[in-house]
């Protein structure tokens, strides 16, 4: 199974976990690094995502940085994740904010190529909706990766990714399956070894990355992984929250 099919699975990973329908399952609040004391093993909310038995997974520990907590994610030739489970819709809460800094890229890593597609940060958001509706090929795929590992893909999947030269905005195709799609928030060495702001319009990305208006949100998650190359790589995550407008702070 190739990288990009195991990675989307890190979206579903909450699925399970996710709040009753008597609890906060419609309002966007994802549980802050920054609330939390350095040295606990994982922020409250978000569960880890590994493959047992198929990948080595990443270390992730909330750490301070600078006064604020936030999580560091250090990957050894390893692919896994952290996931939180939400109910988002984004004709309300369009847009995406998150903070992130990467200590360097990946040398070997081309997000084009799924031998090495890995990439020192990613920003995972899954989507609900009726898969079997989709064409026979990915419902094909998506029967084939639940075989391989007892987890159900999405209905589709947009990964933020830090790529090592594709430009900002680019979007690119898994080669498995349409309902998997990338697009590039950072690229670059440029930026490097410093803390960034992004902020993604979700609705009009997945629109312009699957041709339709995106179904709810169903969860969120972080994902730092080089795996394919063999290589290292060292991030940070900060608070990660939908927001209404760009300006809106939360």
């Amino acid at each position: 199974m190739r990288k990009l099919a195991v990675a989307a699975a890190l979206a579903v990973a909450g699925c399970a976990l996710a709040p009753t329908e008597t609890g906060r399952i419609d309002v966007p609040d994802i549980a802050k690094f920054s609330q939390h004391v350095p040295g606990e093993t994982l922020p409250p909310g978000w569960q880890p995502w590994a493959f047992a038995g198929l990948k080595k997974p990443t270390e992730y520990q909330l750490v301070d940085d600078a006064g604020r907590t936030v999580v560091r994610a250090i990957s050894h030739a390893s692919a896994s994740g952290l996931v939180y489970p939400v109910r988002v819709d984004t004709e309300t809460y369009p847009y995406l904010r998150w903070h992130w800094k990467v200590d360097g890229l990946i040398d070997g890593a081309d997000n084009t190529r799924p031998q090495t597609e890995d990439s020192p940060a990613r920003v995972i958001v899954a989507f609900d909706g009726d898969t079997s509706t989709l064409p026979f090929g990915d419902r094909l795929f998506f029967q084939q990766f639940k075989l391989f590992t007892r987890t159900e893909l999405p209905y589709a999947t947009l990964m933020y990714i830090w790529a090592r030269q594709q430009p900002v905005g680019t979007v690119i195709p898994s080669a498995h399956t349409s309902r998997i799609k990338m697009v590039v928030a950072e690229s670059g060495p440029d930026r490097t070894g410093g803390w960034h702001e992004i902020v993604r319009n979700v609705h009009e990305d997945y629109k312009r990355a699957f041709g339709e208006a995106p179904p709810r949100i169903k969860s969120i998650a972080i994902m730092t992984d080089s795996d394919n190359t063999g290589e290292s790589a060292h991030a940070y995550y900060g608070d990660i929250a939908f927001l209404r407008s760009p300006q809106e702070r939360r």
